[in-house]
């Protein structure tokens, strides 16, 4: 069963019912049918595979904790994204500030990337590790949205459908983002604001 297969209303609703009943079909179908999405979304807010792995299984831990509260009539899949959504930011918050401070024992201003005498690989791992840093630092949404579209080439209705707000909303934190990181990295590029 894809998710294609499993809209809202009847077929979701019926798909519930057998989950509370206990059917562990019913389960594995709801996991077959959302897992490659979760990932998704995952691992457009951590770039990184084994934080993604994680999300998804808690995800679905908690959407089968809490398969009770899910009330018929509202869309399943926006239901499974939000709870997803909810622990990549409660994960990033916990966790992801805190190692990336500490791999990384330089700071911002101590990278040279105008300098001359850097080779050019030298200057693009440091450039790389800049923007890493600086895409970090951005509202959580804005990451989101960031990373989704420059990372993982999804287009702006695909993220408005994940993340359940409008294409509007989208493009206008999406230019925020860019913005943001014209201002970040303007004095490790050499450009002016």
């Amino acid at each position: 069963m894809t998710d294609t297969e499993l809209p809202a209303g009847q077929q979701a609703a019926g798909l519930i019912d057998r989950i509370r009943a206990g059917d562990r079909e019913a389960f594995k179908d709801l996991i077959r049918s959302y897992q490659q999405k979760v990932f998704q979304l995952a691992y457009a807010f951590f770039g990184n595979r084994e934080d993604a792995m994680d999300i998804v299984q808690e995800t679905f831990l908690r959407l089968h904790q809490k398969i009770d509260t899910f009330r018929s009539g509202y869309s399943l899949q926006g239901w499974v994204m939000q709870i997803a959504k909810n622990l990549c930011i409660d994960y990033f918050r916990k966790n992801y500030r805190r190692r990336k401070e500490l791999e990384s024992d330089r700071s911002l201003d101590e990278l040279n990337l105008a300098a001359p005498e850097n080779g050019a690989a030298v200057r693009a791992a440091e450039l790389k590790d800049v923007l890493t840093r600086c895409i970090h630092k951005l509202a959580d949404k804005q990451r989101m949205i960031f990373v989704m579209r420059h990372y993982n080439q999804f287009q702006v209705e695909e993220i408005a459908r994940i993340l359940n707000i409008a294409p509007g909303t989208v493009k206008s934190l999406h230019f925020k983002a860019v913005q943001n990181l014209k201002s970040q990295l303007s004095p490790y590029l050499g450009v002016s604001k």
